[in-house]
C-alpha cells in the first residue's frame, strides 16, 4: 500500500481533534511535576531523617518507566477498587513522573544560591520565610528557569504514550483514524509533522523566555 498523501492532507483536521488535549494534559502535567518536584525538595530538605526516605521515592520514580507506572494506574488500582479516569490518570502520571526529574533542579537550583544571601537577608532582620519567597526563591527561579523549560518539552514529547489508556489526545485521534481506515502510515505521518510543530513552537518560547532572563546570549 502506496503513501496517500491526498488522504495524509484530508485527515489532518481530524488528528488535530487531539491538539488541544495534547496542549491542556501538557500544561497541567508540567504544572503537577512543579508543584509535586518542589515538596519532594521541601520533604528531603526538612529534616535529616526525611532526606533518605524522600531521595528513596525520588529515585524509584525515576528508575521506573513512565509507560509501566500508566498501566499500573489504569490498570492494575481498579483491582483495589481505585478507578480514575483516563484524562485524569494521564496528566497524574505524567506529573509525577516528571516530579523525580524536577525535584533534582529544584536541587540544584538551590544550591546554586550562595549562602551568604540568606544569612545576609535575616542579618538585616527578615525572617526566614521572607528570606525564602524574597531573596532565595526569586534567584532559585531564575536558575531553574531553563532546565524547566525543557522538561516541559518533554513532557509535551511524552503524551503520546497517553494513547494505550485511550486519552483523545493527538496521537489517540490518529490511532482512531488508523483503525477506521484501516491505513496507519499517513495518520502517523502526520501525527508526527504535528507533533513537531508543537515542540518547535514549545522550543522558541523556551529560548524567547531564557533570553528574557539573560539565561542566553542572542545570536547575530
Amino acid at each position: 500500500m502506496s503513501f496517500d498523501f491526498a488522504f495524509a492532507v484530508r485527515i489532518v483536521p481530524l488528528v488535530l481533534q487531539g491538539v488541544g488535549n495534547t496542549i491542556l494534559v501538557t500544561i497541567l502535567s508540567f504544572v503537577g511535576a512543579t508543584v509535586f518536584g518542589g515538596a519532594w525538595e521541601m520533604l528531603r530538605r526538612s529534616h535529616p531523617l526525611m532526606r533518605p526516605a524522600t531521595q528513596f521515592v525520588i529515585d524509584a520514580i525515576r528508575s521506573t518507566p513512565l509507560l509501566v507506572q500508566i498501566y499500573f494506574l489504569f490498570f492494575v488500582l481498579p483491582y483495589y477498587g481505585i478507578t480514575l479516569p483516563a484524562l485524569f490518570v494521564g496528566v497524574f502520571g505524567l506529573s509525577f513522573y516528571y516530579s523525580g526529574y524536577l525535584s533534582e533542579v529544584f536541587k540544584a537550583g538551590i544550591d546554586a544560591v550562595p549562602k551568604g544571601q540568606g544569612e545576609a537577608a535575616q542579618s538585616l532582620g527578615l525572617s526566614r520565610l521572607d528570606t525564602v519567597v524574597f531573596v532565595i526563591a526569586p534567584q532559585m527561579l531564575r536558575n531553574i528557569a531553563a532546565p524547566l523549560g525543557s522538561y516541559s518539552i518533554s513532557i509535551l514529547k511524552s503524551t503520546p504514550l497517553l494513547a494505550v489508556i485511550a486519552v483523545p489526545e493527538m496521537q489517540g485521534s490518529a490511532f482512531d483514524v488508523a483503525s477506521d481506515t484501516y491505513r496507519y502510515a499517513e495518520p502517523m505521518f502526520v501525527a508526527e509533522i504535528l507533533f513537531l510543530i508543537l515542540a518547535l513552537i514549545a522550543v522558541a518560547l523556551v529560548t524567547s523566555l531564557e533570553r528574557r532572563l539573560g539565561l542566553t546570549a542572542p545570536s547575530h
